[in-house]
């Protein structure tokens, strides 16, 4: 179905009874091609991208919950590409490229609004710090800058710059092109468009197992029965550290709380998204006026979505001094997701000493951000069996290499990133 003003017009005034179900579930084959372990956002990109860039469609997706049911709704829905290290920005600067077209590519409006996103300086050396990084971007083709306290002002009124401050503001980084994108949107448009092409998409259905023979995949097991495959890649956020248990693989990754928050409805006053570094937290506004906020982890291992007082408190902080008329406003709801972070704060993406099973895990809080970039190399990895050179420097065993890629430079302490 192709969506459009016209045809919701139709439907408005004809009524809406021939709209048909975007995620019809078929039955479900004994053998695939290539098995995809989780329908997150990544799961569902890769399965998408096979099936328009590969034309490979005898796909299966098995998730565990429901479509946009997990990590990829479970998060504060920003999207950058403000990394220094190139690894990082090469990858997130793809997916921020990816996110300008793919509500038109999908048919499917994803809502996303590159407000800009504000990196708040409490320090002349973090200020610095930001050159480096601004002007790094820069280098990579993206656009970034610098501003002092006049021209932060003036981009964001509402902020609270005092230098009586606990923690005083020097100054920000900006990168315009960034901002928001509807979350579980993303979820369902990947899924629809996989749909459409062939690709089979089963939801309340885990991979309960693996079969492996003489170091090879085989197979995978789901409660519906024993499914044969070729190829099967494991994208499961919070989940990875199990499911890659049960294929006998021990990741360097902990499963790890982060908490977000939403206020009551009030009218149209942040335009941009902006971040607290001091303690961390992130906030912005949503186009029905509510405010997101978002800080650290939780800073224990646990998968239990569910938040702690301790964390709300230092969140709402943060916030109120950032914006002092924010403590007028109440909560209306908070959730939490299961950031999986691995010992260098970065993803492991890539190849398994299993043949035939990839990997996809360790995002932490980048990993909603990636999504359209990670889904397309994964995708062009799969199918060709060429290692993407976006991809490549995520490989699992740079553990083992001591190719660490530490964004925020804190070491082998996942809490702490």
């Amino acid at each position: 179905m192709h969506y459009s003003g016209l045809s919701l017009l139709r439907r408005a005034v004809c009524g809406s009874e021939d709209w048909a179900s975007i995620l019809t579930e078929p039955g479900m084959a004994r053998s695939y091609d290539i098995v995809v372990v989780g329908g997150g956002g990544h799961g569902l990109a890769t399965a998408y991208y096979l099936a328009s860039k590969h034309h490979v469609t005898n796909v299966a997706v098995f998730e565990a919950g429901w479509i946009g049911g997990g990590n990829t709704a479970r998060n504060t829905t920003i999207v950058r590409s403000d990394y220094l290290l190139n690894a990082s920005f090469g990858l997130k600067n793809h997916a921020l490229q990816l996110w300008a077209d793919l509500s038109q590519e999908l048919n499917f409006n994803l809502m996303y609004a590159p407000r800009g996103y504000i990196d708040l300086a409490h320090s002349d050396g973090e200020l610095e710090h930001f050159t480096l990084r601004a002007n790094a971007m820069r280098l990579g083709g993206a656009d970034a800058s610098i501003l002092g306290l006049p021209d932060l002002q003036n981009r964001v009124p509402q902020l609270s710059v005092g230098a009586d401050a606990r923690y005083p503001v020097c100054g920000a980084l900006v990168q315009e092109a960034g901002g928001v994108v509807r979350h579980d949107a993303v979820a369902w448009g990947f899924a629809r468009k996989a749909i459409e092409a062939g690709v089979h998409v089963f939801q309340n259905c885990p991979v309960t197992g693996f079969d492996i023979r003489e170091g090879r995949l085989r197979g995978v097991q789901t409660p519906r029965g024993n499914i044969t495959c070729d190829q099967a890649v494991i994208s499961v956020a919070g989940a990875s550290v199990d499911v890659a248990k049960l294929a006998s693989i021990d990741l360097p990754v902990m499963p790890i709380n982060v908490q977000a928050f939403v206020t009551e409805p009030v009218k149209p006053t942040l335009d941009a998204v902006v971040n607290y570094n001091a303690g961390l937290c992130y906030i912005s506004q949503t186009t029905k006026g509510e405010f997101v906020l978002g800080g650290a982890t939780d800073g224990y291992v646990s998968t239990a979505r569910r938040g702690s007082f301790a964390r709300i408190e230092d969140v709402l902080a943060r916030a109120t001094q950032m914006f002092p008329f924010l403590s007028r406003l109440r909560l209306m709801r908070h959730w939490s997701g299961t950031a999986d972070i691995a010992m260098d704060g970065n993803a492991i993406v890539g190849d398994t000493p299993i043949k035939g099973l990839k990997i996809n895990t360790g995002w932490g809080y980048a990993g909603f951000k990636a999504t359209p970039a990670v889904g397309h190399e994964m995708a062009a990895l799969l199918a060709t069996g060429r290692m993407p050179d976006l991809i490549a420097p995520f490989a699992l065993d740079r553990f083992e290499a001591g190719a660490l890629i530490d964004d925020a430079g804190i070491g082998p302490y996942p809490w702490l990133h």
